[in-house]
């Protein structure tokens, strides 16, 4: 179930953050710190972009050995086509590590921000010996990693293995640049079960995939994305070693935070109005529906439509064809479903008849669901997305200034 505390909800947890000034002409803090008191077990999946900042190869080598105690994030500057990229992701890396006492190795660093400035290592050395970590700095935390996202990500959830109680915590950012190609965005997540690294490892991997995979905003996949994990043990569970009935239960609290999170990215896209979420239900098998998901999120006569209140189905009909999927498209049934209601609009590949004044009423709502029916076997997925709107073009008009 749901609680309070964000990442410092799970036992041994403090975070907090700094002003730097790493980005000009803001006083926001912009750089956050995730410590726990002692050294955990960790996990961490990267963008798949070819072109990847530092942070994450310094992240890489340092939790090789499946070890981390620390999470280290500045925001205004992505450290990312610097010559010097590395040595700056080094140095960030012991500074803190000194400030509080660890191994540098035991360092989970990211960035984010504007690509291909040189990191101000001076700014940030003059933050880190400032910062100060709290029992109760998550939402400091959320709010410090923070580039266009106009709200905080932050969740909590508790629940019981073998009579202990267990908790999982986690913060992310994410508003542009979003696409589902692993990892998306750059969320960090805590808990105090005691789990092996292997387990953990297979357990980000399964809760990422329904997730933030299946996030589309603008279909740009970022240099820096990551998701990374720390998990402590002071639950005191016997530890998780294998795929078993305490597994599952861990798996599914963490899929509910990764839920939570991937959704909350979505609605939060840079200048978007409203969540859209895809549901695409017997397809051919998963995959298939996964991409044709993907299709229809990543469309912007889609995203436009959705923005403008529009029933424009044929747009849809043809992301669908574009997925590199097999399917009838005479066999293929839509519906627009929100709060307003729902209304069939597209029927055996054509259009039905319907009120246009109700599809409007329908689709004039923050949250919209579009149903598709391949009509074909048992495949099913879910994805997210927002629509367009003239705010993104705005806001990215103007991002480095």
């Amino acid at each position: 179930m749901l609680t309070e505390g964000g990442v410092t909800a799970p036992k041994g947890f403090t975070a907090g953050s700094v002003h730097c000034g790493i980005k000009k002409n803001s006083s926001k803090n912009d750089l956050a710190v995730i410590l726990s008191e002692k050294i955990g077990n960790a996990a961490a999946v990267y963008t798949q972009n070819k072109v990847f900042g530092a942070p994450i190869t310094v992240t890489r080598e340092h939790i090789k050995d499946g070890r981390a105690q620390l999470f280290i994030c500045n925001s205004g500057n992505a450290n990312t086509c610097n010559k010097d990229g590395l040595e700056l992701a080094n140095k960030m890396s012991e500074l803190i590590a000194d400030k509080i006492g660890i191994a540098k190795e035991d360092v989970i660093i990211a960035s984010t921000g504007v690509i291909g400035q040189s990191l101000p290592i001076e700014k940030i050395a003059k933050g880190i010996s400032a910062i100060k970590l709290h029992p109760d700095g998550s939402v400091e935390a959320a709010e410090a990693i923070m580039t266009t996202d106009l709200v905080i990500k932050e969740v909590a959830v508790e629940f019981e293995i073998e009579g202990k109680l267990c908790k999982i915590g986690a913060i992310a950012k994410g508003s542009g640049m979003i696409a589902p190609n692993m990892a998306t965005m750059l969320a960090f997540i805590t808990t105090d079960v005691a789990i092996s690294t292997k387990m953990l490892e297979i357990a980000l991997k399964k809760t990422v995939e329904p997730t933030y995979n299946m996030v589309d905003v603008d279909g740009d996949t970022s240099t820096n994305d990551m998701v990374a994990i720390i998990a402590n043990g002071l639950a005191a569970n016997k530890e998780i070693s294998e795929e078993d009935e305490n597994f599952a239960t861990f798996v599914n609290a963490l899929l509910y935070v990764n839920l939570f999170l991937a959704k909350k990215i979505a609605k939060d896209g840079e200048g978007a109005s409203k969540l859209l979420t895809v549901h695409i239900v017997n397809a051919q098998d998963d995959s298939s529906a996964k991409k044709l998901a993907k299709a229809v999120l990543g469309s912007s006569l889609v995203k436009t439509a959705v923005y403008g209140n529009d029933a424009n189905w044929g747009r849809i009909l043809c992301a669908l064809g574009y997925a590199d999927v097999d399917f009838n498209p005479d066999k293929v049934s839509i519906k627009f479903q929100s709060r307003n209601g729902e209304i069939l609009i597209c029927e055996d590949g054509s259009s039905v008849m319907f009120d246009e004044s109700v599809a409007t009423h329908v689709l004039n709502d923050s949250e919209i669901t579009i149903w598709v029916d391949m009509h074909q076997s048992l495949g099913s997925a879910m994805g997210f997305g927002c629509d367009l709107t003239e705010k993104y073009v705005d806001i990215n008009a103007s991002y480095r200034s």
